[in-house]
Protein backbone atom coordinates (compact mmCIF):
# COMPACT_ATOMS: atom_id res chain seq x y z
CA UNK A 1 0.00 0.00 0.00
CA UNK A 2 1.29 3.61 -0.86
CA UNK A 3 1.87 6.25 1.36
CA UNK A 4 -0.96 8.32 -0.05
CA UNK A 5 -3.28 5.38 0.44
CA UNK A 6 -1.94 4.64 4.11
CA UNK A 7 -3.11 8.51 5.08
CA UNK A 8 -6.46 8.64 3.31
CA UNK A 9 -7.80 5.09 5.26
CA UNK A 10 -6.26 7.39 8.21
CA UNK A 11 -8.84 10.09 7.64
CA UNK A 12 -11.94 7.94 8.37
CA UNK A 13 -15.29 9.02 8.31
CA UNK A 14 -15.94 9.28 11.89
CA UNK A 15 -13.54 12.11 12.37
CA UNK A 16 -9.94 11.85 13.44
CA UNK A 17 -8.84 10.28 16.98
CA UNK A 18 -8.23 14.06 17.65
CA UNK A 19 -11.59 15.10 17.90
CA UNK A 20 -12.38 12.17 19.59
CA UNK A 21 -10.97 12.70 22.47
CA UNK A 22 -11.55 16.39 22.32
CA UNK A 23 -15.04 15.79 22.32
CA UNK A 24 -15.27 13.38 25.56
CA UNK A 25 -12.98 15.97 27.82
CA UNK A 26 -15.13 18.94 26.44
CA UNK A 27 -18.32 17.18 27.86
CA UNK A 28 -16.57 16.25 30.96
CA UNK A 29 -15.29 19.18 31.63
CA UNK A 30 -19.12 21.09 31.25
CA UNK A 31 -20.49 18.56 33.32
CA UNK A 32 -18.24 19.31 35.81
CA UNK A 33 -18.54 22.69 35.76
CA UNK A 34 -22.51 22.39 35.70
CA UNK A 35 -22.29 20.38 38.65
CA UNK A 36 -20.04 22.63 40.69
CA UNK A 37 -22.97 25.42 39.95
CA UNK A 38 -25.26 23.51 41.11
CA UNK A 39 -23.84 22.27 44.43
CA UNK A 40 -22.59 25.97 45.93
CA UNK A 41 -25.78 27.76 45.72
CA UNK A 42 -27.48 24.54 47.09
CA UNK A 43 -24.72 24.59 50.03
CA UNK A 44 -25.23 28.29 50.63
CA UNK A 45 -28.86 28.21 50.65
CA UNK A 46 -28.58 24.93 53.59
CA UNK A 47 -26.56 26.83 55.47
CA UNK A 48 -28.84 30.12 55.20
CA UNK A 49 -31.48 27.65 55.80
CA UNK A 50 -29.59 26.43 59.33
CA UNK A 51 -28.63 29.29 60.71
CA UNK A 52 -32.40 30.83 60.12
CA UNK A 53 -34.08 27.64 61.97
CA UNK A 54 -30.55 27.86 65.26
CA UNK A 55 -32.01 31.56 65.51
CA UNK A 56 -35.78 30.78 65.41
CA UNK A 57 -35.02 28.00 68.07
CA UNK A 58 -32.99 30.04 70.26
CA UNK A 59 -35.70 32.52 70.05
CA UNK A 60 -38.39 30.16 71.51
CA UNK A 61 -36.28 28.74 73.78
CA UNK A 62 -35.67 32.31 75.24
CA UNK A 63 -39.37 33.02 75.35
CA UNK A 64 -40.06 30.00 76.80
CA UNK A 65 -37.12 29.92 79.13
CA UNK A 66 -37.80 33.62 80.41
CA UNK A 67 -41.52 34.09 80.14
CA UNK A 68 -41.49 34.24 83.47
CA UNK A 69 -39.82 37.24 83.98
CA UNK A 70 -41.65 38.47 80.95
CA UNK A 71 -42.66 42.69 81.73
CA UNK A 72 -45.48 42.19 79.43
CA UNK A 73 -48.41 42.15 82.28
CA UNK A 74 -46.48 44.86 84.41
CA UNK A 75 -46.40 46.88 81.10
CA UNK A 76 -50.48 46.62 81.04
CA UNK A 77 -50.25 47.22 85.01
CA UNK A 78 -48.23 50.48 84.78
CA UNK A 79 -50.93 52.77 83.12
CA UNK A 80 -51.13 56.67 83.73
CA UNK A 81 -53.31 57.16 85.86
CA UNK A 82 -52.74 53.88 88.14
CA UNK A 83 -51.27 54.05 91.55
CA UNK A 84 -47.45 53.43 90.74
CA UNK A 85 -45.87 50.59 92.47
CA UNK A 86 -44.81 51.26 96.04
CA UNK A 87 -40.76 49.79 96.64
CA UNK A 88 -38.27 49.51 99.53
CA UNK A 89 -34.27 49.08 97.87
CA UNK A 90 -31.50 50.97 98.72
CA UNK A 91 -29.69 54.04 97.53
CA UNK A 92 -26.19 54.90 97.15
CA UNK A 93 -24.23 56.03 100.88
CA UNK A 94 -26.57 52.48 102.25
CA UNK A 95 -30.13 54.56 103.39
CA UNK A 96 -33.18 52.84 102.24
CA UNK A 97 -35.53 54.70 99.62
CA UNK A 98 -39.12 54.19 99.55
CA UNK A 99 -42.07 55.82 97.41
CA UNK A 100 -43.72 56.83 100.55
CA UNK A 101 -40.88 59.09 101.27
CA UNK A 102 -41.78 61.70 98.63
CA UNK A 103 -45.64 61.29 99.74
CA UNK A 104 -47.02 64.26 98.37
CA UNK A 105 -44.12 65.23 95.89
CA UNK A 106 -43.72 64.62 92.37
CA UNK A 107 -40.63 61.99 91.68
CA UNK A 108 -39.30 61.06 88.80
CA UNK A 109 -37.96 57.75 88.06
CA UNK A 110 -35.56 56.95 85.63
CA UNK A 111 -34.05 53.67 84.69
CA UNK A 112 -30.94 53.17 83.11
CA UNK A 113 -29.27 49.85 81.91
CA UNK A 114 -25.68 50.27 83.37
CA UNK A 115 -23.91 52.70 85.54
CA UNK A 116 -21.05 54.05 83.92
CA UNK A 117 -21.55 53.44 80.15
CA UNK A 118 -21.55 56.02 77.86
CA UNK A 119 -25.87 56.53 77.23
CA UNK A 120 -26.33 56.15 81.01
CA UNK A 121 -23.65 58.34 81.61
CA UNK A 122 -24.79 61.62 79.81
CA UNK A 123 -28.21 60.30 80.79
CA UNK A 124 -27.60 60.48 84.53
CA UNK A 125 -25.53 63.92 84.35
CA UNK A 126 -28.70 65.40 82.42
CA UNK A 127 -30.38 64.90 85.34
CA UNK A 128 -27.82 66.11 87.81
CA UNK A 129 -27.24 69.00 85.52
CA UNK A 130 -31.17 69.95 86.18
CA UNK A 131 -31.76 68.69 89.47
CA UNK A 132 -32.17 72.59 91.22
CA UNK A 133 -35.02 72.81 88.08
CA UNK A 134 -36.96 69.72 89.24
CA UNK A 135 -36.53 70.56 93.36
CA UNK A 136 -38.44 74.26 91.62
CA UNK A 137 -40.86 72.40 89.99
CA UNK A 138 -41.46 70.19 93.32
CA UNK A 139 -40.04 67.73 92.09
CA UNK A 140 -37.84 64.28 93.36
CA UNK A 141 -35.31 62.05 90.99
CA UNK A 142 -34.26 59.04 91.48
CA UNK A 143 -32.18 56.44 88.59
CA UNK A 144 -32.31 52.87 89.50
CA UNK A 145 -30.48 50.06 87.67
CA UNK A 146 -29.58 46.69 88.56
CA UNK A 147 -26.08 47.55 89.82
CA UNK A 148 -24.56 47.08 93.29
CA UNK A 149 -24.14 49.93 95.76
CA UNK A 150 -20.34 50.10 95.16
CA UNK A 151 -20.80 50.38 91.63
CA UNK A 152 -23.36 52.91 91.79
CA UNK A 153 -21.44 55.27 94.13
CA UNK A 154 -18.54 54.53 91.69
CA UNK A 155 -20.27 56.01 89.18
CA UNK A 156 -21.43 58.60 91.63
CA UNK A 157 -18.18 59.87 92.66
CA UNK A 158 -16.58 59.67 88.92
CA UNK A 159 -19.35 61.74 87.65
CA UNK A 160 -20.06 63.78 90.44
CA UNK A 161 -23.89 62.89 90.64
CA UNK A 162 -26.13 64.83 92.54
CA UNK A 163 -28.91 62.23 92.21
CA UNK A 164 -30.19 59.23 94.44
CA UNK A 165 -29.28 56.13 92.67
CA UNK A 166 -31.38 53.04 93.47
CA UNK A 167 -29.89 49.21 93.44
CA UNK A 168 -32.52 47.00 92.53
CA UNK A 169 -30.21 43.49 91.85
CA UNK A 170 -33.73 41.86 92.24
CA UNK A 171 -35.05 42.96 89.79
CA UNK A 172 -38.03 43.57 91.06
CA UNK A 173 -39.10 47.70 90.89
CA UNK A 174 -37.78 46.94 87.14
CA UNK A 175 -40.52 44.33 86.68
CA UNK A 176 -42.47 46.41 88.45
CA UNK A 177 -42.25 49.59 86.51
CA UNK A 178 -42.00 47.27 83.14
CA UNK A 179 -38.67 48.52 82.65
CA UNK A 180 -36.90 44.93 82.71
CA UNK A 181 -37.32 42.87 79.13
CA UNK A 182 -36.08 40.95 76.46
CA UNK A 183 -34.10 43.77 74.41
CA UNK A 184 -31.20 42.93 71.21
CA UNK A 185 -28.27 44.35 70.48
CA UNK A 186 -25.63 43.60 67.59
CA UNK A 187 -28.09 40.68 66.54
CA UNK A 188 -28.20 38.66 69.93
CA UNK A 189 -31.78 38.61 72.26
CA UNK A 190 -31.51 38.86 75.73
CA UNK A 191 -33.27 40.11 79.01
CA UNK A 192 -32.39 43.07 80.96
CA UNK A 193 -33.25 46.43 81.24
CA UNK A 194 -34.92 48.69 79.52
CA UNK A 195 -34.36 52.22 79.27
CA UNK A 196 -37.60 53.49 81.15
CA UNK A 197 -38.37 57.06 82.56
CA UNK A 198 -41.72 57.24 84.60
CA UNK A 199 -43.26 60.63 86.04
CA UNK A 200 -45.23 60.01 89.64
CA UNK A 201 -47.25 62.91 90.46
CA UNK A 202 -47.74 63.97 93.89
CA UNK A 203 -51.22 61.91 94.45
CA UNK A 204 -48.77 59.14 93.83
CA UNK A 205 -50.20 57.56 90.50
CA UNK A 206 -48.38 57.51 87.13
CA UNK A 207 -48.66 60.49 85.15
CA UNK A 208 -46.46 59.53 82.21
CA UNK A 209 -44.11 56.86 80.90
CA UNK A 210 -41.24 57.10 78.53
CA UNK A 211 -40.58 53.89 77.03
CA UNK A 212 -36.95 53.25 74.50
CA UNK A 213 -36.13 56.28 75.74
CA UNK A 214 -33.80 58.20 73.52
CA UNK A 215 -31.31 60.30 75.95
CA UNK A 216 -30.70 63.69 74.32
CA UNK A 217 -32.71 66.20 75.50
CA UNK A 218 -34.98 63.49 77.34
CA UNK A 219 -34.05 65.12 81.03
CA UNK A 220 -35.32 68.59 79.72
CA UNK A 221 -38.83 67.02 78.31
CA UNK A 222 -39.36 65.47 81.53
CA UNK A 223 -38.78 68.79 83.49
CA UNK A 224 -41.53 70.17 81.33
CA UNK A 225 -43.70 67.40 81.84
CA UNK A 226 -42.80 67.60 85.82
CA UNK A 227 -43.23 71.40 85.57
CA UNK A 228 -47.13 71.32 84.05
CA UNK A 229 -48.46 69.20 86.51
Amino acid sequence: MSKKSRKKSFKTPSGSPTTRKKAPTTRASTQTKSAKTQRMPASKSTRTMAKAASHKAASKQLNSSESASSPAASKSALAEGRKAPAFRLRRDGGDVVTLADYAGRKVVLFFYPRADTPGCTREAIDFTRLADAFAAAGTAVLGISADPLKAQEKFRDKHSLGIPLISDETHEMLEAYGAWGEKSMYGKTFVGILRTTVLVGADGKVAKVWRNVRVDGHADEVLAAARSL
